[in-house]
């Protein structure tokens, strides 16, 4: 039975699983719980697969290894059926949207200029009525459409369906060594990774870089930073900026001195979180949250791993909906109609596997 018969089956009898492939990876994994129980990372020692939400006073859900069971194999996506679309639509309700997004930036360049943050990441929700509700089919299409990304399905009967396509790693965790990525800006990609970054996307992407690095340091963290780079992701591409170190303490305090990432909340983080929960007027749930393997042993290792990824370019299905996310970093130069057109770019993105 292959893994796509294994998702029919887990959801069929409304039992919890995750289906995920790592980027440029040809091998797909799943945990597939063995009861309907919600269990909770209380501290990140646990062991299993975690998906936590964007507000981390919130509780994040795992499936724990020891109560699953585990498959992993090469993986083959027929697309017969997944065709393609391009998507162009403009209705009374974008328009609407358009008005409230618009509004939200300006309040948050206003918040700049008092000086009340540097940086705000702002988002919205945007909901599709599906001609296709076959969560397998499009799931199939984000693996053909995004091999660079992490791409997965997630379910729990209590919590609900999500899906999607990420580029950007959280943390990475090999026994006391780890590997983080400062990620910002966003263009479209014209088959080529040469690209010119406007000044306020290379300070936006330094912002983020700054403050990783400065977490990491009061807590004595030895840590190198590459140069910035050009990354593709799908149709997008990004700035890039890898930081790796060592570290001598508990998972959970580097989990909680990165999330929520400057590139999904904004800087100083605690003022831009607070302005994001009292203004964005949705629940962002477990967009922006991160998810990914927790503590686990690939390959009869003898250390522990962890490879957790940022919940970005992802979507919740609910009553034959598709609840996409998508957002933008605010910084004092920022214009509120190309904020708008960059969510709109980032919302047909997802709009495409539909």
């Amino acid at each position: 039975m292959n893994i796509f018969k294994h998702i029919t089956t887990a959801y069929q009898k409304q039992l919890p699983f995750v289906v995920y492939r790592k980027p440029s990876s040809e091998r797909i994994a799943g945990f597939f719980q063995k009861t309907d129980e919600l269990h909770f990372a209380n501290d990140y020692t646990e062991e299993g697969f975690v998906f936590a939400p964007f507000n981390n006073t919130e509780q994040s859900i795992l499936i724990p290894k020891k109560k699953a069971d585990y498959i992993e194999e090469t993986i083959v996506v027929n697309l017969e059926n997944t065709s393609i679309k391009s998507v162009d639509t403009v209705t009374k309700s974008t328009l609407a949207a358009q008005k409230k997004h618009v509004d939200l930036v300006h309040k948050g360049i206003k918040a700049i200029h008092k000086n009340e943050f540097k940086k705000v990441v702002l988002s919205r929700k945007e909901s599709i009525s599906l001609s296709n509700t076959d969560f397998i089919n499009i799931y199939q299409k984000l693996l053909h459409t995004y091999p660079l990304a992490m791409v997965y399905v997630w379910f729990h009967p209590k919590i609900g369906l999500w899906l999607g396509a990420t580029p950007e790693t959280l943390l990475k965790i090999k026994g006391n060594t780890f590997e983080t990525m400062s990620l910002a800006g966003t263009q479209l990609y014209k088959e080529t990774l040469d690209v010119t970054w406007s000044q306020k996307e290379i300070d936006e992407q330094q912002f983020v870089t700054d403050y990783i690095i400065e977490k990491l340091q009061e807590k004595e963290i030895p840590i190198t930073a590459s140069s910035p780079t050009t990354v593709q992701a799908g149709s997008l591409v990004h700035l890039c900026t890898k930081i790796t170190g060592t570290f001598h303490f508990k998972n959970t305090e580097l989990i909680n001195a990165l999330h929520p990432t400057p590139a999904v909340c904004g800087l100083p983080k605690k003022r831009a979180k607070t302005f994001i929960l009292e203004q964005e007027n949705y629940h962002r749930s477990f967009y922006t949250g991160f998810l990914g393997e927790l503590n686990l042993k690939p390959n009869h290792a003898t250390i522990k791993e962890s490879d957790l990824y940022v919940n970005l370019r992802c979507m919740q299905l609910k009553n034959a909906e598709a609840h996409i996310f998508i957002g933008g970093g605010i910084t004092k130069d920022s214009s509120p109609e190309k904020e708008w057109q960059e969510t709109v770019s980032k919302a047909n993105v997802m709009k495409k596997v539909l």
